[in-house]
């Protein structure tokens, strides 16, 4: 429900005929229109999504990460793999809200009162056909051949072996053109449909671009009833048909890159002192038409003396060594140094921080995902490297990994 603080707007009688998916598009089309950011998602397993608008681009520019804690405003954080001039951290002010299980209301918060004339005639205006999204003002980034990549993971079995690192994520970036007819929010639906248990978002800002994604991974959660909770998600198979989870054999390979990822998450709580925390796991656990190998930690809040738990885990934890590495340091300038291309927010986190309920948080790792540009798509993946990684699997594993997002491209 909405908080008290919220102003609640009607949709007109001349917005009688769009179902939901339809308002959704409504409102994103006014948001485009006068140049604001907007991102949309839908939680694992919930049944409707959410939209959130920014009042203003120079409102989203914080710099800062959100703050899990109940305390912090409402927005929606879309933040880069490695933060810079031209990938900024991106906190959203959740000024207008649209959640679909409330189909009738539009929420505004109390500091964006003035754009609710304009918002008026958003809603009473006609549909339009076309959306026209942000656009990066980036250049599109280097594609690595199958050769160059698996030049790049043989270079990073190589700095395993000599001790520079522990473990090394590496990834690559793949261009596709878009079909003719392209809509990005019609592929959006086309996730929802597609992967229920996965995050699914679109988020377009200006100047920065518009991504769409369906991402399995939690880097952070903290819920109403105060738990915080964190994953360790790595190693991969495809999902054969008719293969049931629990049916799954795991390599060597894939159980100690699991592990390396659930021992950095069980050090990041010692760094913190805390030693009451619930390990479940690793199990088998299905991300569209892949397998992962998942550990889930939990804390009870009211349980230990950290009441800033959430923030301080999130600023230890990303990078996670699930898409950087270990040590963070070293493997973060392997990276820089070799891997040839800007991940720009592949591999960050994006997510909704106290939109849904004071205290109430899901940041996710921005994986599955595609950057949208003019006349093409930008989709990444990337594998986890240990001292077993054969060059043309991790190759073969990325190509797997690109067609969770690739298939709204058909």
């Amino acid at each position: 429900m909405p908080t008290p603080e919220l102003r609640q707007l009607r949709w007109p009688a001349t917005a009688a005929g769009l179902d939901t998916l339809g308002r959704l598009r409504h409102l994103a089309a006014g948001a485009l229109r006068t140049g604001r950011p907007l991102a949309l998602w839908r939680e694992p397993d919930a049944a409707q999504p959410r939209l959130l608008v920014a009042r203003s681009l120079e409102a989203s520019f914080t710099g800062l990460p959100p703050a899990l804690e109940a305390q912090a405003p409402a927005g929606f954080a879309f933040f880069p793999f490695r933060d810079s001039d031209h990938n900024p951290a991106l906190f959203l002010p959740a000024d207008v809200r649209y959640d679909a299980a409330e189909p009738d209301v539009v929420a505004v918060s109390a500091a964006a009162n003035d754009i609710v004339p304009g918002l008026a005639a958003w809603l009473a205006a006609p549909a339009v056909e076309t959306l026209s999204w942000h656009r990066s003002q980036q250049p599109a980034p280097h594609t690595a051949t199958e050769a160059e990549y698996m030049r790049l993971v043989s270079e990073g079995v190589a700095a395993i072996e000599t001790r520079e690192v522990v473990k090394v994520v590496t990834s690559r970036a793949a261009r596709r053109p878009l079909p003719a007819g392209f809509d990005a929010f019609a592929a959006f639906a086309k996730l929802l449909a597609k992967y229920p248990r996965a995050f699914v978002s679109l988020v377009s800002v200006p100047g920065v671009g518009t991504w769409l994604g369906a991402t399995p991974e939690v880097l952070a959660e903290v819920t109403a009833d105060g738990t915080f909770r964190t994953m360790a998600l790595a190693g991969t198979q495809p999902l054969a048909p008719g293969m049931l989870p629990q049916q799954a054999i795991w390599r060597q390979k894939e159980i100690e890159e699991q592990a390396l990822v659930a021992r950095y998450i069980v050090s990041c709580f010692k760094q913190l002192r805390l030693r009451e925390y619930h390990e479940t796991g690793p199990r088998t656990a299905i991300a569209g038409q892949l397998l992962h190998l998942r550990t889930d930690f939990e804390v009870n809040l009211n349980n230990v003396p950290f009441p800033n738990l959430g923030t301080d885990m999130l600023r230890l934890l990303h990078p996670t060594s699930a898409v950087g590495g270990m040590p963070r340091q070293a493997a973060m300038n392997f990276i820089q140094e070799h891997e040839g291309y800007d991940r720009a927010y592949y591999s960050g986190f994006l997510g909704p921080v106290n939109v849904a309920a004071p205290g109430v948080a899901r940041l996710y790792v921005n994986l599955r995902c595609l950057q949208l540009r003019p006349d093409e798509a930008v989709l990444y993946a990337g594998t986890g490297l240990t001292v077993d990684s054969d060059p043309e699997r991790e190759w073969q594993e990325t190509q797997m990994k690109l067609q969770t997002v690739s298939a709204v491209l058909q």
